[in-house]
């Protein structure tokens, strides 16, 4: 089922994706070379605690940390450890949720530790520009298949694979909310987008083939060939005259 959201419901789950992305801004600070996962997880859940919110993540179906942290070939879903040690060069995507006020904040971003290759740097850059070309696509009258196409299209125009096996979610007092979002699809195809709608649109994008597995930790995904891969993530709120996002990457973006 679907639920759509009153405004004063909206403004509650902008409040939860603006601490996502402060929350996430505060990570990317600290991502350099030497520091670990762990260490990551740990000022994450410290940074949401301070802020009245709770780790969405934590414990969620079992999962044992408050935020992911996926390097390099890992798609989504890393498990922060002590023995993931952030290297030069590397790609780190980090996936935070919080709780606060009986909503839930969802957001992703992908970034590069120092200088990394030419070839990375282009997946980076396609897949954040796959994902604004899907919002852009979602407004009320839209189909959900709008979305989709328009993060397939792109980012397989650069050759890239289009993870079929994850996609985003509706939002709300829960994570994980239909309708499901695909990043691969037929435009005109899916449910129709309506006025109070919540969604996580979030392309995972491989540089080589789409295939992935899922490692025998139960979360961590990652590529078959080892190519990496890059995941953002937005939160955005259908209204008719276009997309409301609820995520704000400028505030992450200004602190790097």
């Amino acid at each position: 089922m679907i639920y759509l959201k009153t405004d004063e419901e909206i403004e509650l789950l902008r409040e939860n994706n603006i601490l996502v992305s402060k929350t996430l801004a505060e990570v990317g600070r600290h991502i350099k070379p030497g520091v670990t996962a762990k260490q990551l997880d740990k000022i994450a859940d410290e940074f949401i605690r301070s802020h009245g919110a709770t780790p969405a993540f934590l414990g969620y179906q079992g999962y044992p940390a408050s935020i992911t942290v996926s390097v390099n070939e890992q798609v989504v879903h890393g498990i922060p450890s002590d023995k993931v040690v952030i290297k030069e060069g590397d790609v780190v995507s980090v996936d935070i949720g919080t709780f606060m006020k009986g909503f839930v904040g969802d957001s992703a971003y992908t970034f590069a530790v120092g200088e990394i290759a030419d070839d990375v740097r282009q997946l980076l850059d396609v897949t954040k520009e796959a994902l604004y070309r899907g919002t852009a696509q979602a407004k009320a009258g839209n189909r959900v298949g709008d979305i989709s196409a328009a993060v397939q299209d792109y980012a397989e125009s650069f050759g890239y694979g289009v993870v079929r096996e994850l996609e985003g979610h509706g939002l709300g007092r829960k994570m994980h909310e239909s309708p499901g979002v695909p990043n691969y699809g037929l435009r005109g195809r899916g449910p129709v987008l309506k006025e109070g709608m919540v969604i996580c649109i979030e392309p995972m994008i491989t540089m080589g083939s789409r295939a992935i597995v899922f490692e025998r930790d139960g979360w961590t995904v990652r590529t078959r060939d080892r190519k990496p891969a890059a995941h953002y993530e937005f939160a955005v709120a259908i209204r008719k005259d276009g997309p409301d996002v609820l995520t704000d990457f400028s505030i992450i973006e200004q602190s790097l």
